[in-house]
Formats: C-alpha cells, sequence, structure tokens
C-alpha cells in the first residue's frame, strides 16, 4: 500500500513506475517456476554472491586488521587513521554513483564490470603494500574505495530481475556471500601476518583476486543478459529525476544514511579498541571479528525471507534498535564474555540491515532502474565516510570507546524517521497496512 492508502495489486502494479518514450515499461520480470530455469538462475546467484564473498574478504582483511596494523606500523594518529577510512569511503560514493548509471546503461554487460571491479581492488591492495608514508597511504585508499564500490550496482540488479517476487532473500542472499568474505578475512589475514608483513600480505594479494575476476567474468559469460531499455543519457536522466522526487526513497537514503554513519564509526574503531586498548593478537581480534561475520552468515537470508512476508518495516525497526544499543554497549562491556557477546550480536545486523534498504528501495522502481536505486542506497551510505574521521577526533580527545557512543546513537535516530513513514509493501505481500 502506498502512503496515500490506495492499495497495489500483487505483482501487477508498482508504487513508482517510470515511462519511457511514452510507453510504461514497469515489467516485474517473469518469475522461473520450472526445475531448470530455477536451477539456472540459482547458478547465477551463485556466482555472483562468489564474487562478493572474495571481494569482502579482501576488504574484512583490511577493515577488520589490517587498518590497525597500518596504523602503528605508519605511526597514525586516532585523526589520520580516521581520514583513511574517509578517504576509501568517500572514493566509494563516486563509484557507487557511477557504477548505478553504468549497471542500467549496459546491463547486458554485468558480468565484465564485476570482474572490473575485482580487478581494481587487486591493484589498490598492490599499491597500498609499497605506500611508505601517511600521505602516500592516504592516495591509496583513494584507489583502495573504488574497486569495491562498482560491484554492488550492477550485481543486484542482475539479482533482483532473476528473483522479481523475492527481493529481500535474493539481495540478502548477496550479502551472505559478503559475511561470509568479512568472516573468512580476519582469519586468512591474521594466519598470513604470522609469516608476512602487514605490507608483504597487500603486495600478494593481487594474484588470487585477479584469478577470480577472470572467472567471474568467463562463467557470466554463459548467461544472456536483455540489453536495457534506457539507450540514451537523456533517458536515463530523465528517469533518474523522477526516481529522486519519490518520497520513499528520500527516507530510505536519510535512513541508511543514519545507520551508516553509526556502522563506519564503531566498526571503524573496534579493531582500533581490541589492538591498542585491550592488547589483543591480530589472531584473536581476527577470531573475534570472523565469529561475528558466522552470526549474520545465518542470520541474513532469514531475516531477508522475513522481511519478504512480513515487510520491510517490521524488521528494520527492531533491528536497528538492536544495532544502536549493542554498539553503546561496546564501550562498557567487560573485555571477556560480555565483549565477544555484543560483537557476536552485533554481526548478525552488519549485512543484514543494508540488504533489508537495499530490497525496500527496490520495490519502489522498474526494472530498468534497479541498479541506480541500488547505486543511490550506497552512496547514502558512503555518505557517511565522514564518521570516522569524526570519530577519530572524538577519540583523540576522550578515549576510543567514546566512538562506539558517538557511533551509537545515529541508529536509534534512524530508527525515529523510519517509526514515522510507512513504507509500500514488498512485492508480492499482502497489501494489508502496515502499522505505523
Amino acid at each position: 500500500m502506498v502512503p496515500g492508502g490506495t492499495a497495489i495489486p500483487p505483482r501487477t502494479a508498482r508504487p513508482f513506475p517510470f515511462r519511457y518514450g511514452g510507453r510504461s515499461r514497469c515489467s516485474l520480470g517473469t518469475v522461473e517456476s520450472n526445475p531448470q530455469a530455477n536451477a539456472r538462475r540459482g547458478r547465477l546467484a551463485a556466482i555472483i554472491t562468489v564474487g562478493h564473498a572474495v571481494k569482502h574478504l579482501y576488504m574484512g582483511a583490511l577493515e577488520d586488521v589490517l587498518m590497525a596494523q597500518i596504523k602503528v606500523g605508519l605511526g597514525l594518529t586516532n585523526t589520520q587513521f580516521g581520514s583513511l577510512s574517509m578517504a576509501r569511503h568517500g572514493t566509494g560514493w563516486f563509484g557507487t554513483v557511477g557504477s548505478g548509471y553504468l549497471g542500467d546503461r549496459f546491463a547486458h554487460r554485468a558480468g565484465l564490470m564485476l570482474a572490473i571491479s575485482l580487478g581494481i581492488l587487486g591493484v589498490s591492495f598492490l599499491l597500498a603494500g609499497f605506500a611508505p608514508t601517511y600521505v602516500t597511504m592516504l592516495l591509496a585508499m583513494l584507489l583502495v574505495g573504488i574497486g569495491p564500490s562498482l560491484y554492488h550496482a550492477p550485481a543486484i540488479s542482475t539479482l533482483s530481475k532473476h528473483f522479481p517476487d523475492r527481493h529481500g532473500f535474493a539481495i540478502a542472499l548477496h550479502g551472505t556471500g559478503g559475511s561470509i568474505g568479512q568472516a573468512l578475512g580476519p582469519i586468512t589475514v591474521g594466519g598470513l601476518l604470522v609469516l608476512l608483513t602487514w605490507q608483504g600480505v597487500l603486495r600478494v594479494s593481487l594474484f588470487p583476486v585477479l584469478l577470480t575476476a577472470v572467472g567471474v567474468w568467463s562463467m557470466m559469460r554463459s548467461f544472456r543478459q536483455e540489453p536495457t531499455a534506457i539507450t540514451s543519457a537523456g533517458a536515463y536522466l530523465g528517469a533518474l529525476v523522477r526516481l529522486l522526487k519519490s518520497v520513499p526513497l528520500l527516507i530510505l537514503f536519510v535512513v541508511t544514511l543514519l545507520r551508516s554513519f553509526g556502522q563506519f564509526a564503531v566498526s571503524g574503531f573496534l579493531p582500533v579498541y581490541l589492538t591498542e586498548d585491550l592488547a589483543f593478537s591480530t589472531v584473536r581480534i581476527g577470531l573475534y571479528l570472523s565469529m561475528a561475520q558466522v552470526v549474520g552468515i545465518f542470520a541474513q537470508p532469514a531475516m531477508g525471507a522475513f522481511s519478504d512476508k512480513m515487510g520491510r518495516r517490521v524488521v528494520l525497526i527492531p533491528a536497528m534498535i538492536a544495532q544502536g544499543l549493542l554498539s553503546l554497549a561496546l564501550a562498557f562491556a567487560d573485555p571477556g564474555w560480555q565483549l565477544v557477546l555484543t560483537i557476536l550480536v552485533l554481526g548478525a545486523f552488519a549485512f543484514a540491515l543494508h540488504s533489508i534498504l537495499l530490497a525496500a528501495a527496490i520495490d519502489l522502481v522498474s526494472h530498468e532502474m534497479h541498479s541506480s536505486v541500488v547505486s543511490l542506497i550506497y552512496a547514502a551510505a558512503f555518505a557517511g565516510a565522514i564518521a570516522p574521521l569524526l570519530a577519530g577526533i572524538i577519540a583523540d580527545r576522550y578515549g576510543v570507546p567514546s566512538a562506539f557512543l558517538f557511533g551509537g546513537s545515529f541508529p536509534l535516530l534512524a530508527v525515529l524517521v523510519l517509526a514515522a513513514y510507512r513504507l509500500p509493501k514488498p512485492l508480492g505481500q499482502a497489501a494489508a497496512p502496515e502499522g505505523r
């Protein structure tokens, strides 16, 4: 049901249709029900999910272990450390916005775009491994942000078109690949750091991801993608302007921004807290943070499927409340079982909430603009890139636990915004009104 109260017949209408050249193009895609077609789209989902897992193996290794090692190795202040995260997320914002246009304009080239994304990731890690100073590392981090940001829009758009009746589950499946990668990354790099320096780990990272890029591209070529209905930049810009006038989407952008602000602040300084304040070993840190991602592996598909049936808002509000309170609890938890339990439960929401926000946004648009709406949600998330810098300034003055208090407040603010607005129903869900 749209905010005005008009019911939307399941699978026959959309709350925010687009028109190109005077023709309505709100096709939802065909729900494939025969076993052969289902097996085929299952293979496609597996390829995309594996590529996403590899991408996040690298990012999990960087964010959860290597960034703290870089801070110590280069002798950085908390503010300088925060600026590295801000630089990476800042260029990620621009890459994400650009990938929305490319994903919708050249949807039939999705496999190539995914391969390029992984290739840039590998090259950027190699360059970071040779950065000897704060300034050169800052430049390397600008490139590190670009590669991963090019992956999501074409990947999620492709999945949403092949799973038109199960957006929440399909996007959560994609996110599960991210959780698997984030779980393996800290353990893998923790073990490698026993044998190599952090510079050595970054340098050898080039080769596995390049092999993955070639594999994803070659396997994706067997899946024929129809050319997009958007045949010019003008048609795309016209559709984008209409998309940006959607009040429900604007609400989702604000909620995503607030949630990511808290997420970046907390995730950026949790490894620093474990390394510097608690003097945990890299293996121990990797184990804790990997276990948190394992929780997310199981929680994410369940939350996505539940949101398909019960509504996005029913899942988002209590989950964001939990994320905010658990982030605040990090500042007060004893460094034993209390801290471990807090980290583990927090891991259930790291990717799941973002996946459900993506599904909620995709529910609102025709399939021709799926990549763009994905890129805009990610852009709203990347706009939170300033959070680690602000958290670093606060941490330099009041201590690292203050960064958790800072970050934990933002998901709670997002709850207030979302609680005041009624989201339209997901595709295929009964049109009964959702409670405020």
